[in-house]
């Protein structure tokens, strides 16, 4: 019968800025709650700082001590909660009256045209105004044009599932037209058509660019680019594999750099994996370094005693706490462009939050942007989220110098890994 709708999700606030928000869920267990949740939590601005896990299978409690990130996000919690509910299962309606249905269908897609007065950091603006209103950014186009003015193109899903309404789609605009004031000439919203199946196509990045972004050997290496001087300390993360404590269960022991979504990250893996998540604690961080402890299980209920499995698992979390963002800064004939790329989840959901990030960097710096989209690209192992922005040479911040290029890069790593 499952538990009452209000002890599903319980969120306690902090008695101040500095203390955690502790979000508990007790729910009916499913493949891959935890992955789904960290996301949301994500795409909320929130930093998991802690984290309890434990399930048998059916049914599991979880704990998440969270912070904005940063601090001066505004969290809008009845939403959060809300959200929260949505992917756990005993909020389904599918899973009181049909056991058997696998999946929601997919979110419809719409599409934001907003014409604007191209300024400085105007697409982290109207970036920062879509996280504000839960809508989550698909792919984006700007199009600036030769008389100062852009057209940014965002195909968008809602949080809320509301934008089907007219009353949400006339909020939307008219939030826009607030906060851009006379920038925004206009705006308007509607159903996606053909024109988002082409932009879902996957891009043709040039074979030097796709080299050193989805290079197989990067855990050589601690970084794509010249860092700064404290970032060279970084450390390879370690992996432990440990069957001797359990008779069921596998222990994975995890030490790596604390960063923005750590706990997503290692969740997506053991979801796209096929790895049970029985027990798990996400310690809080220590000078830096987190520790996690997982007990775990393969999908068929067995430890994971395979040597080779156990190998591939651990590479496959080295690469990932080390790498879970791809940065590089590259010429394309007289052009200089930036370009990001993160996994992209079996489920075909990319990583949250990336374009805010990104755009938010490059405002700190001062770097315009001309033009940028969002495509994806595919290799042998996986399907990549790449973000790709041509930036306007600027006299104060000559983009040929390759002491700037190493800045922004060093610049957007560091916010995107929340350091």
């Amino acid at each position: 019968m499952g538990i009452p709708w209000d002890d599903v999700v319980v969120i306690q606030q902090g008695k101040d800025l500095n203390e955690p928000c502790i979000v508990t869920v007790n729910c009916p267990d499913k493949a891959g709650l935890g992955c789904d949740l960290c996301r949301i939590i994500l795409e909320f601005g929130l930093r998991i700082t802690r984290a309890d896990i434990s399930t048998d299978g059916r049914w599991c409690y979880i704990v998440f001590w969270v912070l904005p990130n940063p601090a001066s996000i505004k969290v809008d919690w009845e939403s959060l909660k809300t959200r929260l509910l949505s992917v756990c299962p005993s909020c389904l309606f599918s899973y009181h009256f049909n056991q058997l249905s696998t999946s929601p269908s997919p979110p419809l897609i719409y599409l934001l045209k907003v014409w604007c007065v191209d300024q400085k950091g105007l697409l982290h603006d109207i970036n920062e105004i879509l996280c504000n209103l839960e809508l989550i950014i698909q792919r984006v186009k700007a199009m600036p044009t030769p008389d100062g003015r852009v057209l940014d193109m965002f195909f968008i899903t809602d949080g809320m599932e509301l934008l089907h309404t007219k009353k949400r789609q006339d909020y939307v605009c008219e939030s826009l037209k607030d906060a851009l004031g006379e920038r925004c000439i206009s705006s308007e919203l509607q159903l996606a058509g053909p024109e988002y199946g082409h932009l879902q196509g996957f891009s043709s990045l040039p074979p030097a660019f796709a080299e050193e972004l989805f290079s197989s050997e990067l855990l050589d290496k601690v970084s794509l680019h010249p860092l700064s001087q404290d970032m060279k300390t970084l450390k390879t993360p370690t992996v432990t594999v440990d069957n001797s404590l359990s008779p069921v269960h596998t222990l994975l022991q995890i030490q790596c750099v604390d960063q923005k979504g750590l706990c997503y990250d290692i969740m997506r893996i053991s979801k796209d994996s096929d790895i049970k998540v029985a027990f798990g604690r996400f310690s809080s961080s220590v000078e830096g370094f987190r520790n996690i402890d997982l007990f775990v299980q393969q999908n068929d209920g067995k430890k994971i005693i395979d040597p080779d499995s156990q190998k591939t698992l651990c590479s496959c979390l080295k690469e990932e706490m080390l790498h879970p963002l791809r940065v590089i800064i590259a010429s394309r004939g007289p052009d200089t462009e930036l370009l990001v790329a993160n996994p992209v989840e079996l489920s075909g959901k990319g990583r949250p939050r990336v374009f805010y990030d990104v755009t938010l960097a490059l405002k700190a710096l001062g770097v315009c942007i001309f033009s940028a989209e969002v495509v994806r690209h595919s290799t042998q192992e996986r399907q990549w989220e790449v973000y790709r922005f041509l930036l306007e040479e600027n006299r104060n911040f000559p983009l040929t110098r390759s002491q700037t290029r190493s800045q922004i890069v060093d610049k957007v790593r560091r916010t995107l890994m929340g350091w």
